[in-house]
């Protein structure tokens, strides 16, 4: 008998980078396992993902990677199985990020959330009905967007009347860095090279392929150290 089909899609968990922008705390602890009120703050995402029935997640690494299995490990205590998709050793260095999704590409399937590992959005849902609706479309992406932060002012896409993102529009919102992933996306990158993913975003959006949403929740880049202590301080 075949075994059930998960609840949910699988998900990536973006955690290759440097953080160099928060050294010296990432000198030693790579950004994702730095504590977020009580715990690392990749926990939060791999909770969230557990309430929501996902059940393969794939983090990538490169910085410090070692760390990433022995705090981890495999998954089991959340209900998930872990997969390291391990760019230091396997690279030499983070792929950045449409590089880094290429590469996991084997282990996620045609469809699947990704979320970067250092941002901090302990509300968001992960949604299985959104995967849902997702999967039986033909949209290349779905973005959640949040209110432009100043680090950040001017955004980065609109969302028309449709639900799609556009490049120029009065109001444009900062992606928050959660979505939902078609492989296609990345299709022209060979595995293994090293590719960012707002050129891929930007041509999927002027094609009229990328979703866009807004998400009104609580919400952090955690980019400097005064945000990581902003946050630990209930802020």
């Amino acid at each position: 008998m075949n075994p059930p089909a998960p609840a949910n899609l699988s998900a990536l968990i973006l955690a290759a980078g440097r953080g160099e922008r928060m050294r010296p705390l990432t000198d030693h602890t790579p950004k994702p396992l730095l504590p977020v009120r009580g715990k690392p703050m990749i926990e939060w995402h791999l909770e969230a993902l557990a309430r929501a029935g996902v059940r393969e997640v794939v983090i990538n690494t490169a910085w410090l990677e070692d760390q990433f299995p022995a705090a981890l490990g495999d998954g089991a205590r959340w209900g998930l199985r872990i997969r390291y998709s391990m760019e230091g050793r396997d690279h030499g260095g983070a792929l950045e990020t449409a590089g880094g999704i290429a590469k996991a590409l084997p282990w996620l399937g045609a469809c699947f959330w990704v979320v970067a590992g250092d941002v901090f959005l302990p509300g968001f849902a992960f949604d299985a009905a959104d995967a849902r609706r997702f999967a039986a479309g033909d949209r290349l992406a779905q973005l959640w967007l949040v209110p432009n932060a100043p680090h950040h002012p001017r955004g980065d896409f609109g969302i028309d009347a449709t639900g799609l993102a556009v490049a120029d529009a009065t109001q444009r919102y900062t992606w928050a860095s959660v979505g939902l992933f078609r492989a296609g996306l990345v299709a022209g990158i060979t595995p293994g090279t090293k590719a960012a993913l707002r050129p891929s975003l930007d041509a999927a959006v002027a094609a009229g392929r990328i979703g866009a949403q807004r998400w009104d929740g609580a919400w952090t880049d955690v980019g400097t150290a005064e945000r990581l202590a902003a946050l630990n301080a209930g802020a």
